[in-house]
């Protein structure tokens, strides 16, 4: 099978953002995600370049931007569109917040939105699809070649903890602390198509597995594909899913422009024929494993040695010294695409402590009371940035 890469004409961006609506009083999830869509829907109009729509379960939004030149113009698309969802969901009785996942809600009790899409993945994944009460930040960045996508995913793969870390937000989950940064992450990889891609050497092997999965039933189209970086053909992307749902615009924008920042730099290196950065497969899935365990805590591994062979010297770093490290050499980078504000947000994150760890401070203040949690978070989102 053939799959069409429709290459994009530079190297723009574009942000999806998946929020929960919570009654104010309870801070429990409501299920009037489809009421709060229509409304926005209609008020909005055809004129914002911008969109809301809903998601897999009725208590959840998705912000989603248009093609935008640069980090900072999707920031202020997802501004708008949050002030029309917040506006907008105050008529129906709720707030809007966001996190990796809802600290206290019971997935047994939540709604799956109509359609026939959530209905097929309902019925083949049952059990765990039940339980997807989860909230993520996808970036999509274009990508002007075909024959990069593959390069460029494999190589996005060595940053994948650092993204997983910084925007760890989902330590509670059912009302218990899990003991992880990130448990959305391995929550999510549940599902048969979700969690790390497979990593290809050329085009023709991606498109043989995308027509074995077709060919056998476990995928009705390559949207089926919800790996956590995956080529989005039919758009000209590679999308980038490995983030938690942020609580705040500024991580949501401080993560659109590292994700940026990172696939333009390596973009850049693979159009002059420099070497990319690659890990082997098992490292990539323990580095995704300790990130969403440790969080910002995460060793994780960043140079393998000699290929990944017995005996090479394989080299771990603090998650947080390289991301440091990280924004010092991509801000040039962040320069030329206009986003140095942005990418600068990433050290003042860290210093305010990632979305996990103030999560339970709040948890720990309030004795433990949960709902304290996710009123800070719906006050956190109001506020556009984390709370010291």
């Amino acid at each position: 099978m053939t799959v069409d890469f429709r290459p994009s004409a530079d190297w723009t961006i574009g942000v999806e953002w998946e929020l929960g609506l919570v009654d104010p009083v309870t801070a429990d999830l409501r299920p009037v995600a489809e009421d709060v869509v229509r409304a926005v829907g209609a008020g909005a109009g055809s004129t914002a370049p911008w969109h809301v729509t809903g998601e897999f379960l009725t208590n959840t939004v998705e912000l989603v931007t248009g093609v935008c030149r640069t980090a900072g113009e999707a920031a202020g698309q997802l501004d708008e569109a949050l002030e029309a969802v917040r506006a907008t969901a105050r008529e129906f009785g709720v707030e809007p917040f966001c996190a990796g996942a809802h600290p206290f809600a019971r997935w047994d009790e939540q709604e799956v939105s109509r359609g026939e899409r959530y209905a097929q993945l309902l019925d083949r994944t049952q059990w765990w699809g039940r339980q997807m009460m989860i909230y993520g930040l996808h970036v999509h960045v274009g990508i002007p070649a075909r024959d990069a996508v593959l390069p460029l995913l494999d190589a996005m793969l060595c940053y994948h903890p650092h993204l997983q870390a910084l925007s760890a937000s989902s330590p509670f989950w059912a009302g218990v602390d899990t003991g992880y940064a990130s448990n959305r992450a391995l929550m999510f990889q549940q599902l048969p198509t979700a969690g790390l891609p497979f990593q290809f050497t050329t085009w023709a092997e991606y498109e043989a597995y995308v027509d074995d999965n077709l060919m056998t039933g476990v995928i009705d189209d390559v949207s089926g594909l919800r790996w956590d970086v995956r080529p989005s053909p039919r758009l000209g992307t590679l999308e980038v899913r490995v983030c938690d749902g942020p609580p705040t615009l500024r991580e949501a924008a401080a993560l659109a422009a590292l994700t940026h920042c990172l696939v333009v730099d390596l973009g850049e290196r693979w159009r002059e024929g420099s070497p990319l950065p690659r890990l082997a497969p098992w490292h990539v899935q323990e580095n995704k494993w300790r990130a969403a365990r440790y969080g910002p805590e995460a060793i994780v591994i960043v140079d393998q040695g000699s290929g990944g062979r017995a005996g090479g010297p394989v080299v771990e770093r603090l998650v947080t010294d390289e991301l440091a490290d990280l924004v010092e050499r991509l801000t040039p980078v962040a320069r030329r695409l206009g986003c140095p504000d942005e990418l600068a947000s990433v050290p003042e994150v860290l210093a305010a402590g990632v979305s996990c760890d103030r999560q339970r401070k709040v948890a720990a203040a309030a004795g433990g009371d949960l709902t304290a949690v996710v009123r800070g978070l719906v006050t956190e989102l109001r506020a556009g940035r984390p709370a010291a």
